[in-house]
């Protein structure tokens, strides 16, 4: 079944943290991080049926602490980071580990979504991502392509890359880099590029971007005021290759050539409040999704900055003398960038947006309330594009 109706998920704690379980490419799934306090975390495995568009749901323990950040391996199903809030000394730390999931969650053997009597399980710590002394860890990304071995995680004004050996269950220090100058430099996101081999990785700290080159750790470009604020969130394009994406608190969603960052390529103005999120879709890169403190996700159609400005290349062959003067004159037109649809179901801070690993249409927001909203492009883009 194909319906354009958002399908809604309600966690019973607050939550900030999702991610889509990047290995699985034939379910629709979701990994959701609890916040709270008082009661054991919990990581919500959120599957989707699209058929008959329902959420089933496991539940897995995470009981080391409030979840800030979580990201799933690109090359197995079961093993996932998370960045999490640590009492030590009278101090809040924010530490990183890599769990693995139950071998018991296959696809098929969920629990229904009523059944909220159902035992938790727990998550199996397979290794710590803490460096000594290197303070409270922002993100850990995993790289892209390969086999799931190599991640890098931000701990203050630290980057550092980790080779995980041992089926994930050791983490040797790989190398290292370090932000220098005045005043208390903290890293506030990272996102591996998944062009030039795996081999650059663009972090955030307060309004600047930083490219790294994972080779030499050493900095290749730097985009000194990239917002009027601090830079929350970035993402690569991932059909073009020096194209880079970024959100911040001053409301703003910016889109950059890394090979001239003088001037952003574009910028949208939509939201009114912070924005948290903002990811390329996989496939058809002038899908872009945005989430804000204005509790509001926005989707955007970004064609111009494209690697499909004017939809699929056509053989000339195949065209009649009629239809070729068209196409001449639609691609003297500029394409037009526009928002597609703003989503509002949410009530609270928007705080993750994430396309889904399996199905290019389909995407998941989540509110500080723990809302979890599944949506979809809407029908009439989604074959706009196809058939374009």
């Amino acid at each position: 079944m194909e319906d354009d109706a958002p399908v809604i998920y309600g966690l019973e704690f607050q939550a900030r943290a999702l991610t889509p379980q990047t290995a699985e490419t034939d379910a629709i799934r979701f990994l959701v991080g609890t916040q709270s306090l008082k009661y054991d975390n919990q990581i919500h495995v959120i599957d989707f049926d699209d058929e008959n568009n329902i959420i089933n749901k496991n539940v897995l323990l995470h009981q080391a602490g409030e979840i800030w950040h979580i990201s799933a391996s690109p090359s197995d199903k079961g093993v996932l980071a998370t960045c999490y809030n640590k009492t030590a000394d009278s101090k809040v730390v924010t530490c990183a580990a890599v769990w693995r999931m139950p071998l018991e969650l296959e696809p098929g053997g969920q629990d229904s979504p009523e059944d909220a009597a159902s035992p938790a399980h727990a998550l199996e710590l397979l290794c710590h991502l803490e460096p000594a002394a290197r303070g409270s860890t922002a993100c850990v990304a995993w790289e892209p392509a390969g086999d799931g071995k190599r991640v890098i995680s931000l701990a203050d004004n630290h980057i550092l890359l980790w080779d995980l050996q041992e089926s994930s269950s050791q983490a040797m220090l790989a190398s290292s880099a370090s932000l220098e100058g005045k005043g208390q430099l903290k890293f506030t996101t990272g996102r591996w590029s998944p062009h030039h081999n795996c081999s650059q990785v663009a972090t955030a700290n307060d309004t600047a971007i930083r490219g790294w080159d994972t080779r030499t750790m050493s900095q290749i470009y730097c985009i000194e005021s990239a917002h009027g604020q601090l830079v929350r969130d970035l993402d690569f394009n991932p059909n073009k290759q020096y194209y880079l994406a970024s959100c911040g608190d001053d409301c703003k969603v910016k889109f950059w050539d890394t090979r001239n960052v003088a001037e952003p390529v574009k910028t949208l103005e939509e939201h009114s409040h912070w924005v948290w999120n903002v990811r390329y879709n996989h496939s058809h890169d002038q899908l872009v999704l945005t989430g804000s403190s204005d509790s509001r996700v926005i989707l955007s159609n970004m064609v111009s900055i494209s690697s499909e400005p004017f939809g699929h290349l056509v053989d000339d062959d195949d065209l009649s003398d009629q239809e070729e003067r068209r196409l001449e004159e639609k691609s003297q037109e500029p394409p037009q960038d526009s928002v597609i649809a703003t989503y509002e179901e949410h009530e609270d801070s928007v705080y993750a947006v994430d396309w889904s690993s399996a199905d290019p249409w389909l995407f998941a927001s989540l509110s500080y309330d723990g809302r979890l909203v599944i949506n979809r492009v809407p029908r009439a883009l989604k074959y706009h594009i196809l058939l374009s």
